[in-house]
């Protein structure tokens, strides 16, 4: 199983990103999915989980309000609407998952905020 990550770019601080992460192939056993991300010199941080089929969210406080994480369980696939962008969310995001308790990364979208 391989996840895909899409919906990076280039954006102005207070602009908007939509990214999207799909399993491939679609099979069962994905009931967690997240996005992480990591910034240049920082380490890697949760920005936000998903219980697929539960539909239950958490988010690191530094983007609550602004980003909101949905799933689509049957389709194996996530979405991060990114909203109210600022200069410190520029990092690769990474999508993760997990397929029958083992964990899957994707290749990691960049999203460059510029103030």
């Amino acid at each position: 199983v391989q996840l895909q990550a899409s919906g990076g770019g280039k954006v102005q601080a207070g602009g908007s990103l939509r990214l999207s992460c799909v399993a491939s192939p679609t099979v069962s056993g994905i009931n967690y999915m997240g996005w992480y991300r990591q910034a240049p010199g920082k380490e890697r941080e949760l920005v936000a989980i998903i219980l697929t089929e539960a539909g239950h969210t958490r988010y690191a406080d530094s983007v609550k309000a602004r980003f909101t994480l949905s799933a689509d369980s049957a389709k194996n696939m996530m979405f991060l609407q990114m909203n109210g962008l600022r200069s410190e969310d520029t990092a690769v995001y990474y999508c993760n998952a997990l397929h029958n308790g083992d964990p899957i990364w994707g290749q990691g979208t960049q999203v460059t905020v510029s103030s």
